[in-house]
């Protein structure tokens, strides 16, 4: 009896293969369902990510967020060129955030060298803070709907002659912060033009590079190499030109040196701080002004 009853309590007792074999077929189980989760939260992340990124440039760019305006695609493929390839290699709306008339690339993993094949109709263009070094003829040939390009913060020392004369409906134009020594013809239709702090010398800008621009309204020169002040049209507002190299300002810089009748409106605000002129020298060349510039006096 004893014995019978020892044989049925061992046969409850499950050998320790068979222990070892359980355990180990719910551990690879368990590893397989964190596995899963894994794969699921860092598609959701990069999926959030990427929606995040659109929702935020809409907002920068003061437009309404909408879904179905977008067409970055919400997957990259699998045979995307690495981090440090050539971003020419990869579609613009890829790299970029693209929303309906507006492509928006900032800082581009890999790095953008050369401005991006646009979508048509493309009207507003932001490329900050790449490194394209070069604008050439054919960059804006076919995308003749644009009205604003900013190209802040890149390496561009070279832009080639008429590169924006297609550009009829280009109103802004923004080429701070770059390596520029010399200007192109610029569109007529310019209402803001920026190029702060590049490397432009008064032989490198044209004599009439503003004078025809009836619709300027915001000119921005500042920290340059500039030796005189250009010809400024009457519609501008604002002209920034300070730390330059400009020494002299003549009868006719802002006013009209043989009517002392002739007033200038318009022009609300000129800064020439940080250049070596003494604009006490020179009381009569502000008197169509309803405003002194701003600079040394003493």
């Amino acid at each position: 009896m004893g014995t019978l009853r020892v044989l049925i309590l061992l046969s409850f007792i499950p050998s320790p293969w068979v222990l070892c074999s359980t355990g180990k077929h719910f551990n690879q189980d368990s590893t397989l369902r964190l596995e899963q989760q894994d794969v699921l939260i860092n598609r959701e992340d990069n999926l959030e990510a990427k929606r995040s990124k659109r929702e935020a440039a809409a907002l920068w760019l003061g437009e309404a967020y909408d879904s179905s305006m977008v067409f970055l695609p919400a997957d990259e493929p699998d045979d995307a060129p690495a981090e440090g390839g050539d971003a020419s290699e990869l579609p613009t709306c890829l790299l970029c955030v693209c929303l309906t008339g507006s492509v928006y690339c900032e800082e581009v993993v890999p790095e953008m060298t050369a401005v991006p094949t646009l979508p048509k109709e493309t009207a507003y263009l932001y490329a900050r803070y790449n490194k394209i070094k070069k604008i050439t003829n054919k960059d804006f040939a076919d995308i003749v709907t644009l009205k604003r390009i900013d190209l802040t913060g890149n390496l561009i020392s070279e832009i080639e002659e008429g590169a924006f004369s297609k550009l009829t409906l280009l109103e802004e134009l923004n080429l701070a912060e770059n390596q520029l020594v010399k200007l192109p013809m610029l569109p007529g239709k310019l209402t803001t033009f920026n190029a702060n702090h590049n490397r432009l010398k008064t032989k490198g800008v044209k004599a009439n590079a503003f004078k025809r621009m009836e619709k300027l309204i915001n000119l921005f020169l500042g920290d340059n190499a500039l030796e005189a002040v250009p010809v400024i049209p009457e519609s501008v507002r604002i002209v920034h030109l300070q730390n330059n190299n400009i020494t002299n300002i003549s009868l006719e810089t802002f006013c009209k040196g043989n009517n002392t009748y002739y007033v200038r409106p318009n022009l609300m605000e000129v800064r020439l701080d940080g250049n070596p002129v003494l604009l006490s020298k020179y009381p009569n060349s502000f008197t169509c002004l309803k405003s002194l510039p701003v600079g040394q006096y003493r």
